[in-house]
């Protein structure tokens, strides 16, 4: 397929979350006065502890089962490996630089969080919808590429990040920090992997069904709230952007340099010597796991704790602008490695 018809494919989910985007910064706006400080941070917490964890348990629920674990084992340790490997990058960053002791844990969270969730979900359908994707049959394309999305959900990403987020650890309860979404995985994991529960809840005329349709609906506003909610935190990053310029190109080199180069060497090795089965788009995701900007988890739980909220915001602005650009490339890029 030509690169300027897979950068086109690429470009188009890409768009989408700008848009979104764009809204909550426009709603965040003075002039408007609808996404403002409280209004966000009760949008943070609703997101937090309902969204989040009935869209990764609805996700996981509908398309994960004891077939698909086995053959998509690589995932979750690619996943590891995109913490472990964003955490050392991330030290480097504050040795190097010198970061101060009090956004040590915010850096290193950047660096090795990244947007698992919204980002997946949104770009990988999208790609399979769009006219002449690369990937085939769009009603198979779109149904693999939720299951994978929903899968690089289900690792328990933020226990990477704890040790890391020294500051933000010391003023937050952890139990309160970990159960929403680790739980919501355990639960849609349970339901999918084990045959009574998903007879009863998610198979056509499911006896349960109303009870998973409910979870849907309540799951898919996570998206869009998580996305607006991205926006209107960008906007407080306008008023200090050039304060922690360092930290900023630090962390852009390390999520959208040196971790998808490191990515692709992890990747095709491992397809090399037969650890990955042969599907483009499983590896596609693969390759995106490690090109994706720093975790809106981060924005959120800066916001709803109170801690280093305004320089979480700066590089979230910076990062994501960034993001527009970097991920289309490197999306069409990987689309044409793995076909």
């Amino acid at each position: 397929m030509e690169f300027w018809k897979l950068f086109v494919v690429a470009l188009m989910p890409v768009l989408k979350v700008l848009l979104i985007t764009a809204l909550g910064t426009f709603l965040s706006l003075d002039r408007f006065d609808i996404l403002k400080e409280t209004a966000s941070k009760n949008l943070n917490t609703i997101v937090f502890f309902v969204f989040s964890p009935a869209l990764v348990c609805s996700s996981l629920a509908e398309t994960i089962t004891s077939r698909s674990i086995i053959t998509l084992w690589f995932m979750p340790l690619n996943v590891l490996l995109t913490f472990i490997i964003g955490a050392a990058l991330g030290w480097l960053l504050v040795k190097l630089i010198k970061v101060p002791y009090h956004l040590q844990g915010l850096a290193l969270g950047c660096c090795a969080a990244g947007n698992l969730g919204n980002l997946p979900l949104i770009i990988v359908p999208a790609v399979c919808k769009q006219k002449g994707n690369p990937f085939g049959d769009l009603d198979i394309c779109h149904r693999n590429g939720l299951a994978y999305a929903s899968l690089s959900m289900a690792v328990p990403k933020k226990e990477r990040i704890v040790k890391q987020l020294k500051v933000l650890a010391e003023k937050i309860n952890l139990k309160v920090l970990f159960a929403p979404s680790t739980i919501g995985a355990i639960v849609g994991l349970i339901i999918g992997v084990v045959p009574i529960f998903r007879k009863l809840l998610i198979v056509d005329n499911a006896v349960l069904g109303v009870l998973q349709d409910s979870i849907v609906m309540v799951g898919d506003a996570g998206i869009p709230a998580m996305t607006l909610l991205v926006g209107a935190n960008l906007l407080k990053g306008l008023k200090g952007l050039g304060k922690q310029f360092p930290l900023i190109v630090g962390i852009i080199v390390v999520r959208f340099i040196l971790l998808p180069v490191i990515g692709i060497g992890i990747v095709k090795g491992a397809i090399h010597i037969g650890l990955i089965h042969p599907d483009p788009l499983y590896q596609f995701l693969l390759l995106l796991q490690f090109a994706l900007p720093p975790a809106v988890a981060m924005s959120t739980i800066t916001q709803l704790f109170g801690a280093s909220e305004g320089e979480c915001s700066v590089i979230m602005l910076a990062t994501y602008s960034c993001a527009a650009f970097s991920l289309t490339l490197w999306s069409t890029f990987f689309m044409w490695l793995v076909l």
